[in-house]
Order: structure tokens, then C-alpha cells, then sequence
């Protein structure tokens, strides 16, 4: 593909501001209704039900979840109900099923079992009428928009958009409600930042790092996938305090890490790590002006850490396709992958 040719991918990266806007715009009211459902049940406990990006959509929101409601949030696996027909016991807690299509088996087996089990469970879809709204007590539509490359971006960030939008409905969270209403303007400045300096030191490396703590450790995940699926190499997301335990081993001269940081607690020990692991002899980029040896990469603050975070996504994904198509591949067409995988 020509480096100059727009792709699928890039439109709906533009499209994000926008979705965002007409999500909130359009959805206020269903994120009151499922808010209040949520208090009125009064969970002990959330549980989440995803792969692949929606499956980071969820790791993003357990942070957020379990940050602001104090909840202790697992995700679960799909199989326990389509495989291994196990009867979890989740009456006393609530479900979140992520799924873009709704149509994934396993994904609507086990949100199905969520729900006769007597959890409150929502549903947070680019699909209505689907099968996963069917399954679940509350269906929201993320209101994306059609999307047709296969690597998700908007759907991904819609995802948790309206997630956050009902965690500060249940939690009556004003903070973070302004903050989400905040998001469209945020990521309107977001996807125009550039990643240049981090796309000429990363040259055609075949494996990367991808850090983060926290919410933006599902970022970290997020764009750790994104790099397999676009550009074909090796790409593992880990904690900024797992990665100086085993995996530095593999951290030798030159090896590239991206290391995410939003301004929030966890800050200063992500970039404490990216500078140690620049100390290595590694390539570091980070998203803080904390760092004193790695390079900084421009972000846009929020004003809350946990918008913060999520803002983090957007100049990533600009970055990864436009690298994508500089190494001469495809992002709208990935190797041996289609737009839904129906697992079971």
C-alpha cells in the first residue's frame, strides 16, 4: 500500500471525536437508566465478559470500576459457559459482556448465564438488535458507526466511553462526569498529535515493549494487540512494575518500549522505569514530562486520570497505521484475520 493512501483504519481514527460526541449526545438517558439500575443492585462484585479489543475495553473499565466504585472486578472466561457449561455464581454481582458485532457464541453463552444467574448485566454493543443484547438485563448501543477495519478503534473507544458514562451515573461521580462529557474536545486534539520521533527510532524492529500501571495498562494491552494485527510484529504489553522482573531479560541495545503514563498516581513509577530501562541501553518513549533520559512523546491532558488515560489511545493509533503503511503493509487487511471471529 502507498504510505500517502488512506486507509479504513485512519477515516474511523478521524471518526472517534465525533462517535464519542454522538454517543453522549444521544445516550444520556440510557446512561441514567443502567446508572440506576446498578445502585439499586448495589453490586459486590463486576465481572466482565470480552476478547481481543473489547476484552481491553474491560481491563480498562475494572480499573475505572474498581478506582472509583471500589468494587473488585474479574474478568471471566467466555468457555466457563460455552465449553465447560460451569454455573457461576454472579446473583449478587453485576456483568459488563463487550462485544462490537453481539454475535460472538461464546461471548453471548456466557453473559446468557450471567443473567439466569441473577446478575444485573449490560451489554455494550455496536450492534442493535444483536444476540448479546438479547442476553443481557441493559443493551447499550456505542453508537459508533459503521466500522469496517478489521483492527478496532472506534468501537474500542466507545466501548469505554459509554462505560464511564455509566459508572458516573451509578456512582454519581460529578468529577468524572464532566470529565467524559470533556472527551470529544480531547480527542479532537488528540489526533493531531504526532509520533514521529518514536516511528524513526523504532526503524523495523521486530519486537516491542508496551508499559503502562493502571487504566493505562489497558492501553498498553490495546496498542500491544494493535501492533501485531497492523504491522506484524512481536508487541507484549506488561505493568511498568511486572516488566523489571522477568521480561527485562529480553531488553537488550536498542530494543524499543513504549511506556504510557497518564497523569495520575501511577505516573512517576512508569517513567522511573522507562529511565531505568533507558539506562539499559533500550529506545524509550514515554507519554510524561516526568522522564529525564526517556524521550517524551506529546500528549493531551484531561484534567482527570482517568480521562487522562484514555486520551492516551488516539495519537497511538495515528501513529500505528501510518507505521503500518510505511513498513509497506496493509492495516485494513491483516494477515490470516477477519472483522469477527466467532469463537465458541
Amino acid at each position: 500500500m502507498h504510505p500517502n493512501t488512506q486507509t479504513n483504519m485512519r477515516r474511523e481514527i478521524d471518526e472517534i471525536p465525533e462517535a464519542a460526541s454522538r454517543l453522549l449526545d444521544r445516550s444520556a438517558k440510557d446512561f441514567a437508566r443502567v446508572g440506576t439500575a446498578l445502585r439499586v443492585k448495589d453490586p459486590a462484585f463486576v465481572v466482565t465478559i470480552a476478547r481481543g479489543s473489547s476484552d481491553h475495553a474491560a481491563l480498562f473499565l475494572k480499573y475505572a470500576i474498581e478506582l472509583t466504585a471500589r468494587l473488585p472486578v474479574a474478568s471471566v472466561g467466555p468457555s466457563l459457559a460455552s465449553i465447560y457449561g460451569t454455573e457461576l455464581k454472579l446473583g449478587r454481582g453485576a456483568a459488563i459482556a463487550i462485544s462490537q458485532s453481539g454475535k460472538s457464541p461464546d461471548i453471548v453463552a456466557m453473559a446468557d448465564a450471567a443473567t439466569r444467574a441473577g446478575a444485573t448485566s449490560m451489554a455494550l454493543t455496536n450492534t442493535l438488535p444483536s444476540p448479546i443484547a438479547d442476553a443481557c438485563s441493559h443493551a447499550l448501543d456505542i453508537l459508533a458507526g459503521p466500522e469496517t477495519a478489521v483492527a478496532a478503534t472506534k468501537s474500542y473507544v466507545n466501548s469505554i466511553v459509554a462505560g464511564l458514562a455509566v459508572l458516573s451515573e451509578w456512582t454519581a461521580d460529578a468529577a468524572l462526569k464532566r470529565a467524559v462529557a470533556d472527551l470529544p474536545k480531547h480527542f479532537a486534539e488528540a489526533i493531531k498529535l504526532e509520533w514521529n520521533d518514536f516511528a524513526a527510532d523504532v526503524g523495523d524492529a521486530d519486537s516491542i515493549f508496551v508499559l503502562g500501571r493502571g487504566p493505562a495498562l489497558a492501553i498498553a494491552g490495546e496498542a500491544a494487540l494493535k501492533f501485531k494485527e497492523t504491522t506484524g510484529i512481536h508487541a507484549e504489553a506488561y505493568s511498568a512494575a511486572e516488566v523489571l522482573h522477568g521480561p527485562v531479560a529480553l531488553v537488550g541495545t536498542r530494543f524499543p518500549v513504549l511506556a504510557l503514563a497518564a497523569r495520575d498516581a501511577a505516573e512517576a513509577s512508569v517513567t522511573e522505569t522507562a529511565d531505568a530501562l533507558h539506562a539499559m541501553g533500550a529506545i524509550v518513549h514515554t507519554t510524561s514530562a516526568r522522564a529525564t533520559n526517556a524521550k517524551r512523546l506529546p500528549f493531551v491532558e484531561t484534567g482527570h486520570p482517568i480521562t487522562d488515560a484514555l486520551v492516551l489511545v488516539l495519537p497511538f493509533y495515528g501513529f500505528v497505521e501510518a507505521w503500518s503503511r510505511a513498513r509497506g503493509n496493509n492495516p485494513d487487511a491483516p494477515a490470516n484475520l477477519k472483522k469477527v471471529t466467532e469463537t465458541r
